[in-house]
């Protein structure tokens, strides 16, 4: 490992998504938006659904997306144990239009009504966080 590099995990229940050295990562904490550098103070953190963005070792930029989870920075290792990730370039856009769309509609059809809160709520932040990450990425290039 670098210098100016640490080691990053980023892991959920279903896979490991990314493992190596990165120079930055960018993720939003519940409390707002968190930017880990080499060294960065020891830290233990709940995540919010949105967008991960991680300048590799080697300055290739990588974006993902999780639903939420939690970030632990440590002296020689940072992790992110996600509830559920994924990288950004395999998003389906139309899909995550259409996720967003239907929670939606469950919220403003179903006043007063019983619906699942959690789980549109879940949907809606998954949905949302994807988008955000594609249109980041669109105006990036």
């Amino acid at each position: 490992m670098h210098d100016k590099t640490f080691q990053l995990e980023i892991v959920s229940a279903e896979q490991e998504i990314f493992s190596g050295e990165a120079k930055k990562l960018f993720v939003t904490g519940t409390q707002g938006e968190l930017e880990i550098l080499v060294n960065h103070a020891p830290m233990l953190t709940s995540l919010a659904p949105g967008p991960v963005w991680v300048l590799s070792g080697n300055n290739k930029e990588e974006a993902f997306v999780i639903l939420g989870g939690m970030l632990e920075v440590q002296p020689k290792v940072t992790i992110i144990l996600a509830d559920a990730a994924m990288r950004a370039s395999d998003i389906d856009e139309a899909a995550a239009i259409n996720a967003k769309k239907n929670a939606e509609d469950l919220f403003s059809k179903h006043k007063g009504g019983k619906i699942d809160y959690a789980r549109a709520h879940s949907d809606l932040a998954l949905a949302l966080a994807q988008l955000r990450i594609l249109r980041k990425l669109r105006n990036s290039r």
